[in-house]
């Protein structure tokens, strides 16, 4: 198996093996993390620009370490204090940070289609760090890193997916990778956020929870996308809680290996309990770790990277 691709704009278009190999160099990378000496000369000379136009905390940070343990170069783009808020295109700002011979454009943009856009006319790599209500693919990269890790195989685990699938980049990221990958994926939450038509891609929908976490080897919860609803989808954010709220006394029905899982921010109280978010079930920190050497392996491979005897040596 080689990796052919100069982008990663989402997880849709990727093979099985695409995926797998992906997963297969972050956990390579992941033990060049557990060393005394953390950082690696894989792009020492190539320049990477985490373009966010939307706010981010984990992403940009993951991305910005990712590629400082590479040993790149990293430029931080502050959209609110670029031309951008002068009214320059996406397209011009893009061109004009090629033209300084940038090798790598990490993108997060409120427009679906942003990094594939990008990607026609840049000679650089382009990777998509989340477009609108479109698709997150480090994400979801780390979230089944990360139940491999956990679980094994990830063919015929039963995976609930609960909260605002709608509005979710991170949901469609997740499901394109699950069902690649051999797992059941069940979708819940209140009928305006959790559409039938996911059924027609192959997962299972259900607006009730106790049915959804019945049987659920892995329950990934996610937040309530309000920046991106056009009106309210549901009466209060009470309501939501006392019926999509995963509490310890629903927490109780649930298998006792179950994984709980969330890709941040956190709203305590609201979709998840606070002592289940920080309870022995919870793999939620895990996750912010193991995407730190997901991102690493991206970078790796979109730059060119072919083997894993790159990886080893320590830079000094």
């Amino acid at each position: 198996m080689s990796w052919n691709r100069k982008h990663l704009l989402d997880i849709q278009s990727l093979s099985v093996e695409e995926l797998r190999i992906i997963l297969s160099t972050a956990a390579e990378f992941k033990r060049v993390g557990e060393r005394a000496i953390k950082k690696v000369p894989t792009l020492r000379g190539k320049t990477v620009v985490n373009l966010f136009v939307e706010p981010s905390t984990r992403t940009r940070i993951s991305f910005e370490l990712a590629a400082q343990r590479l040993s790149a170069d990293v430029v931080n783009f502050s959209a609110e204090a670029s031309s951008l808020k002068k009214g320059e295109s996406l397209k011009d700002t893009a061109r004009n940070l090629e033209a300084l011979n940038v090798d790598v454009i990490i993108i997060r943009h409120g427009a679906t289609g942003a990094p594939h856009f990008l990607s026609r006319f840049l000679s650089a790599s382009v990777i998509n760090a989340g477009d609108g209500a479109h698709e997150h693919p480090t994400q979801a990269l780390l979230d089944v890193f990360t139940i491999q890790e956990k679980k094994g195989d990830i063919k015929g685990l039963n995976v609930t997916i609960l909260g605002d699938i709608q509005y979710s980049r991170v949901a469609r990221s997740n499901i394109w990778a699950l069902l690649k990958l051999g797992a059941n994926v069940t979708l819940c939450g209140p009928s305006t956020l959790v559409p039938r038509h996911f059924e027609e891609i192959g997962c299972k929908v259900t607006h009730k929870i106790e049915e959804a976490i019945a049987n659920a080897d892995i329950i990934n919860l996610l937040r309530i996308q309000h920046e991106r609803q056009r009106q309210t989808s549901f009466p209060s954010i009470g309501e939501y809680t006392s019926l999509f709220g995963l509490t310890k006394s629903r927490l109780e029905t649930t298998k006792k290996d179950v994984l709980i899982m969330h890709p941040g921010p956190i709203n305590r109280g609201v979709e998840i309990d606070s002592d289940i978010a920080d309870g022995d079930r919870s793999v939620i920190l895990q996750q912010v770790t193991n995407g730190l050497a997901v991102r690493m392996a991206v970078l790796y491979l979109v730059t060119g990277g072919r083997g894993t005897q790159e990886i080893a040596p320590a830079s000094a």
